[in-house]
């Protein structure tokens, strides 16, 4: 491992940074509109069970690839099996798909650095103030989203420039902890509205009628998006923890916390939607141009939105570390840079490459790419098309390509699970994993 990575310094710090990679725009942001869009109830069901039966076990084998090797996520690949090299390009495309997810994940962070000023200071609700005319005006100003990115930016680089453990690790262990209570106070504020039931009966109340095989796909992206698996980022992460850490115990706490938000974003969201007759269909921009026009009609309005948009910033904040953790990691370790510079140096190279999208709104909203926006194709890109692919291969790497005894050896070392769980995690591995992906996917392709 290089001396510029480092360790972290507990197992709840390692924890909780991993639960900060999982915990951001997709639990908060693209679960609660992609769940209004897909019928509520059954859609998040089905998000809960691809959690537990796909995206743990994909957790479970980056923690595996990491932590066994004690490398980046590139290099990993080549330690596990020396003897075929090809493999680490699952590594590259991890890095590569990290990249290309910063491009767009960093224009709506900015978006939220901005709309994070303006709630503070109660612009966002003032009462001469349209919602959908601030964000349309927003995200259609160019120097207004490049200034968001350019401070998205900053913050990262300030982040990651500090290590490991005093960065990554000191921000998280305290921007999770508020956000949990941030969280619960915008949920009882939620629950206490009058006709919030409908809310939380629209979330909870599974309604199968409006699954399709597009929903089922958004449901596997999200569980892999929602636990920020496919890309490789927890195999840098895993790479820095101590020998004597349980992994499925570690795997078990980021996915019930991962879980917990999600359900904790619904909660907090759909009661305020139905409370003030909107709809919950609104797409992406349910955030920006929703739930201010219902905040602004509540008493104390503008603490409660300032207060969502604030919690909003540190969960975006939070996964855009292991974003920027795994490409820096990975030249760390080919270059020999200190991780200062290099950080300073990738910071620029997002932002560059982050102005198409940025701008995609505004100068170049007339740019299209298969009919849709540089921000929405590379979004589709990422999302749909890489992210699923990478848990594919990642999958029946794990499965039919490493050694069964490296994988047996390191799911249980620092555990008390036994024999029966490792089976049970190798049939899901073997079997239950690749053909729910394969299957997803050609559904999705036959539907087109």
């Amino acid at each position: 491992m290089s001396e510029n990575n480092g360790q972290w310094s507990s197992k709840l710090g390692f924890i909780l940074a991993s639960a900060g990679a999982a915990i951001g725009l997709g639990a908060i942001w693209k679960l609660p509109y992609v769940t209004g869009q897909s019928g509520g109830g059954a859609f998040f069901l089905i998000f809960v069970v691809f959690t537990l039966l796909i995206g743990l076990p994909m957790l479970l084998s980056e923690y595996i690839l990491g932590r066994g090797t004690q490398s980046e996520a590139i290099t990993a690949y080549k330690k596990v099996v020396p003897t075929k090299p090809a493999w680490a390009w699952v590594g590259r495309m991890g890095v590569l798909g990290c990249f290309l997810l910063l491009t767009f994940y960093s224009v709506v962070g900015g978006w939220i650095f901005i709309y994070s000023g303006l709630g503070v200071s109660g612009a966002v609700i003032d009462s001469t103030v349209n919602p959908s005319e601030l964000f349309g005006k927003i995200i259609s100003t160019p120097w207004i989203t490049l200034l968001g990115l350019a401070l998205f930016t900053l913050v990262n680089v300030l982040v990651i420039s500090l290590g490991v453990q005093n960065g990554i690790e000191k921000a998280n262990k305290w921007m999770m902890p508020l956000l949990f209570v941030m969280f619960i106070v915008l949920v009882i504020r939620a629950l206490t509205l009058d006709g919030a039931m409908e809310g939380v009966k629209f979330f909870l109340w599974p309604d199968f009628t409006n699954i399709t095989g597009k929903a089922l796909l958004e449901a596997l992206g999200q569980s892999f998006f929602g636990l920020a698996v496919g890309f490789s980022c927890l195999v840098t992460y895993s790479s820095y923890l101590k020998k004597d850490v349980s992994l499925p115990n570690s795997a078990g706490s980021v996915v019930i916390l991962t879980v917990l938000v999600s359900f904790l974003a619904g909660l907090a969201i759909f009661p305020v939607v139905f409370a003030f007759d909107l709809e919950p269909q609104a797409g992406p921009g349910l955030l920006f141009m929703v739930l201010p026009t219902a905040f602004s009609q509540m008493p104390f309005g503008e603490v409660f939105l300032a207060l969502f948009l604030l919690l909003f910033l540190f969960a975006t904040l939070t996964s855009s570390f292991s974003l920027y953790e795994i490409i820096v990691a990975a030249f760390i370790e080919k270059w020999h840079m200190s991780r200062s510079v290099l950080t300073l140096l990738l910071g620029v190279i997002v932002f560059i490459a982050a102005i198409p999208s940025a701008l995609s709104s505004s100068l170049l909203a007339d740019v299209s790419i298969f009919g849709k926006s540089i921000f929405d194709a590379t979004d589709y890109l990422v999302s749909n098309l890489m992210l699923p692919m990478g848990n594919l291969l990642i999958a029946i790497f794990i499965a039919y390509v490493v050694d069964k005894s490296f994988v047996k050896k390191e799911l249980l070392m620092g555990s008390q699970m036994g024999q029966g769980f490792y089976k049970t995690y190798r049939i899901l591995m073997l079997v239950v994993v690749p053909i729910v992906i394969i299957v997803v996917l050609l559904n999705m392709l036959l539907q087109k």
